[in-house]
């Protein structure tokens, strides 16, 4: 049954700050578990909860390279979901683990995250299931979902990205207009060189560093500015997760590694493409005070994807955690639990 609780949430990318009380299911256990061989010598974490003979749902999550936190299973009714959880390549529970820096991340890209998909759906024996995803897992959801149209029932996105050079541009340079004295601080972290270039590579290539005190500090710096640019409430909390040097330096290397390349993806093409969705109900949450994503992202799919629905939430920022954000996907779930 759906409840008011006291707010419990993980983070994911600076993903929740924190409320007094959130309307969430409860807190449950997965009754299934595995590591899926994805080939290229990566394990892929996947767990199961809810109802075993309920409507399938796979979760994306963010970053890349978050992992998927448990909070993650409270947005569904337990009894009418069959919740589908999985770290993506390198992250979370999955292995070999992108904190490692030894760990070679050529065979981690878009592409390959979009076969493991398609690979944990068929090993569980889904035929079709609602794909939902948040920040950068909405843009791995929409790429997922243009691919195999016939597999999505339905499509809930929060915090709507697509991963252009813009997009990727735009944080990393242009949003210092709203934080200027801690992107100063953030642009410091390259060396004096390479300040006016491309401040991705830059990243990149310090948290790929021989020396590991190097990398350290490159971990910390990108995640400082991570967690600046999603603080747009003066209760923001930075994401604990940051604190763990291990999560750190994952993170970083696998949002350094995704942008660097703009998730090898065309620019534009999921809102060309996203005419491939005809027919698939969708719900796109977006924070109309989100300075990560700004809200033109969401507006402009939602135009392209007449069977969409944009829902924005006023005083929300990034992330799925603000309590109007939160009642937009718990509604958006429920709506979608008894269509066929």
């Amino acid at each position: 049954m759906l409840a008011t609780y006291p707010d419990p949430r993980s983070h994911d990318r600076g993903w929740d700050s924190d409320v007094t009380v959130v309307r969430l299911y409860p807190e449950i256990e997965p009754y299934d578990q595995g590591m899926l061989d994805v080939g290229d010598g990566n394990l892929v974490h996947w767990e199961t909860c809810g109802n075993p003979d309920g409507k399938p749902v796979v979760v994306l999550h963010g970053g890349p390279g978050s992992g998927c936190t448990p909070g993650w299973r409270r947005y569904f009714d337990p009894a009418a979901y069959r919740i589908v959880l999985f770290d993506q390549r390198g992250c979370g529970r999955s292995t070999p683990h992108a904190s490692d820096p030894t760990v070679d991340l050529v065979t981690n890209t878009t592409h390959h995250l979009l076969a493991d998909i398609e690979l944990l759906r068929r090993h569980l024996g889904i035929e079709k299931w609602l794909v939902l995803g948040g920040s950068w897992g909405s843009t791995l959801g929409l790429a997922y979902a243009e691919k195999h149209p016939e597999r999505v029932s339905e499509i809930v996105l929060v915090s709507v990205v697509t991963t252009t050079h813009r997009e990727v541009e735009w944080i990393t340079r242009e949003m210092r207009r709203f934080f200027p004295e801690r992107w100063a601080r953030f642009r410091e972290g390259v060396p004096v060189a390479e300040r006016d270039g491309n401040l991705v590579e830059a990243y990149s290539r310090l948290l790929h560093d021989p020396d590991p005190a190097v990398r350290e500090q490159a971990a910390q710096d990108w995640c400082a500015w991570e967690d600046t640019h999603v603080a747009v409430r003066s209760d923001h909390r930075p994401d604990p997760r940051y604190a763990d040097p291990v999560f750190r330096l994952c993170f970083a290397r696998l949002v350094t590694h995704y942008w660097r390349h703009a998730a090898w993806l065309e620019d534009g093409v999921l809102l060309r493409e996203a005419g491939k969705l005809s027919g698939i109900p969708g719900v796109l949450v977006h924070g109309r005070l989100d300075v990560s994503s700004p809200p033109d992202i969401a507006w402009e799919l939602a135009r392209a994807w007449p069977d969409s629905e944009l829902v924005l939430i006023d005083d929300a920022g990034h992330g799925a955690g603000e309590v109007g954000t939160i009642e937009a996907l718990v509604t958006a779930t429920d709506r979608f639990a008894t269509r066929s």
